[in-house]
């Protein structure tokens, strides 16, 4: 394993040994990963049903002792969570470009953890061209995935039928053991994580402050007022937020690309990468309303049994884990027989395949929508449909996004890419949660009509400009 490693790498002592052939970095990354998105996960599996129990919208007989909000404050709250999870990625990206490198900022939280230790991963590896790399982000995105799958059947399960608070504990117990991994077995991990790559300059940390104090003032102002003049509303947070996870990649991408410090492919590529950009977007809109549209209809209207047994609604929430931990190692098999044979279908074609299926998702969806109209329970194997089909997706997508966004980001802002990334993930929630706000009905028909012929327009749309999306890529992949 040593032997493939480029001369720059500076490997630590212990590279030799792997995990599953992989660095033995990528064990810690994992388990960091996992317990962190343990905690998250389990989070998103209560939220929607602890806001609307105890109201119109629970499901009849549902644990009492929630919020008792209508369904759709409840979704637009839960995108906006999930959008400020995701939100953060990006100055969590620029404190590990500019102020403490990768590695001291993943200790600090949820948000500044994911655009960096994304970037780690890619630092264990030699280059852009290493053939293990691909693989290397599809193990780590198991290592989510497993996190991701225990969660609804522990924090959801001891959330919903024990007591909410107790599963919301449950959830920081898992952050709390996602920090030990990475602190103690940080040694394992490739010495540039520790690096800043552009540091900034004493009259940059200074602006930066003065920046950052006057906008809390401004803020603090603003709000204070609204507050005394008895004009507050839920509206008034949730709004500028889900505006800002709209206008913000738009702002950092165009930033970025207006960089003069970039050269001409940087930025060719910066310009390729904002197609990949969108279609993430519009992938993760969909994706995203698993935990609320998806989640309130096996709530309520899907039946709760299976062969005799019955299951707690958060349960549904470790479907698509499941299927990415049994798909992913068949995933990165595939690409790499596919690949020793020349064909392989390059990130373009993978992309326009996982819009595809997320709409054909939906597509689906509408089916025991209209089945359950008059009230009648449907089969939990309509849900294990949907989510078997959007699990497919993302393989197709997310994993093989990651790994492109560490090939096409400028060195300058490796781990801001990565935030940019992320807010992708933003972007589409926050279009959810305006939906939401604005009093659309993302439980119609109609709507989830809508959203499925965009996503599957936009893959054949990125499918048919391939040539010019390539183009721009230049040698990457």
């Amino acid at each position: 394993m040593a032997s493939s490693l480029t001369k720059d790498s500076a490997e630590p002592l212990g590279y030799e040994k792997t995990f599953l052939g992989h660095p033995r970095g990528l064990a810690t990354l994992f388990m960091t990963e996992m317990w962190e998105r343990f905690s998250y996960y389990g989070m998103r599996a209560l939220l929607v049903l602890y806001l609307v129990s105890g109201g119109v919208d629970a499901a009849t007989g549902s644990q009492g002792g929630g919020l008792a909000m209508t369904a759709a404050t409840a979704t637009a709250i839960y995108s906006v969570y999930v959008s400020m999870v995701y939100l953060m990625a990006m100055p969590g990206g620029w404190f590990g470009d500019r102020v403490w490198g990768a590695r001291k900022t993943v200790a600090i939280g949820s948000g500044l953890l994911k655009a960096n230790i994304s970037t780690m991963v890619g630092h264990l590896y030699k280059g852009a061209d290493d053939p293990r790399r691909d693989g290397g982000f599809t193990l780590f995105y198991v290592g989510i995935n497993l996190g991701a799958f225990f969660a609804p059947l522990v924090i959801g399960t001891v959330g919903e039928k024990v007591n909410w608070h107790l599963g919301f504990a449950l959830a920081a117990v898992g952050m709390g053991l996602g920090l030990a991994v990475f602190l103690i077995f940080g040694k394992t991990l490739n010495p540039k994580s520790s690096e800043v790559p552009n540091p900034l300059s004493a009259e940059e940390r200074k602006a930066v402050i003065t920046k950052v104090a006057v906008v809390a003032v401004v803020v603090a102002v603003f709000y204070g007022a609204v507050v005394a003049m008895g004009m507050y509303t839920l509206n008034w947070a949730m709004v500028p937020i889900t505006l800002a996870g709209l206008i913000i990649p738009v702002a950092v991408l165009a930033r970025i690309k207006r960089d003069k410090d970039l050269d001409s492919g940087e930025r060719s590529r910066v310009t390729g990468y904002i197609w990949f950009f969108v279609a993430a977007a519009i992938f993760w809109m969909i994706y995203d309303q698993g935990g609320s549209t998806l989640s309130l209809f096996a709530d309520d209207k899907t039946a709760g049994t299976i062969f005799g047994l019955g299951f707690p609604a958060t349960w549904y929430q470790s479907l698509n884990p499941l299927f990415v931990m049994a798909l992913a190692p068949v995933f990165a098999w595939l690409w790499l027989w596919l690949a020793r044979k020349n064909q392989e279908p390059n990130t373009i074609v993978k992309f326009a395949m996982g819009l595809v299926l997320v709409g054909a998702s939906f597509f689906v969806f509408i089916v025991p929508m209209n089945m359950a109209g008059d009230g009648t329970k449907v089969s939990p194997m309509w849900l294990v449909t949907i989510y078997m089909i959007q699990t497919i997706g993302e393989l197709c997508l997310s994993p093989v996004g990651l790994s492109v966004t560490t090939k096409m980001a400028p060195k300058k802002y490796a781990s801001q890419m990565m935030g940019v990334w992320f807010l992708a993930v933003t972007a589409g929630d926050c279009t959810t949660g305006l939906l939401s706000i604005a009093g659309v009905d993302l439980n119609g028909t109609g709507i989830i009509a809508m959203q499925a012929t965009l996503a599957v327009a936009a893959g054949f749309a990125i499918f048919m400009y391939r040539k010019k999306v390539q183009g721009l890529m230049g040698s990457v992949h």
